[in-house]
């Protein structure tokens, strides 16, 4: 008898215990449809989709060098339901360009992890008084 009591003990927390995700998970990207962020997002919220059987929707919330989505991203309910695809921008420019961003690069994001590295180039016409 004990151990049927001990058993029946922890249905209800099992009960309440739902595995993750149960509904679609949503990812803020803080630029334009069509950019390098929003491709990068579209790929990975696909494999997402694959590995965890529910829809990721990308929302585009472009602005401010970004600060626009990840203030809405770092506002939104810590569940586990809404993902943002930082940049280095984000995360690392912004705080130098702006006097005070509306969010905390290091203090409201958890890292989940490196999706690309993106190299970018200074160019110039090719008659142009440049050298290399």
């Amino acid at each position: 008898m004990a151990a049927t009591l001990a058993v029946a003990a922890t249905l209800p927390g099992m009960a309440l215990a739902q595995a993750y995700p149960t509904k679609a998970i949503t990812m803020v990207v803080p630029f334009s449809a069509g950019g390098t962020t929003d491709i990068l997002a579209r790929i990975v919220g696909k494999a997402l989709e694959g590995e965890l059987g529910q829809p990721v929707v990308i929302d585009n919330k472009a602005g401010a060098g970004g600060n626009i989505g990840a203030q809405q991203a770092a506002r939104a309910k810590p569940d586990g339901y809404t993902l943002f695809m930082g940049t280095v921008g984000t995360h690392g420019i912004n705080e130098s360009l702006y006097r005070k961003l509306p969010y905390s690069p290091l203090g409201d994001f958890q890292p989940i992890t490196r999706v690309a590295m993106v190299p970018n180039l200074l160019v110039a016409h090719p008659r142009a008084p440049t050298r290399r």
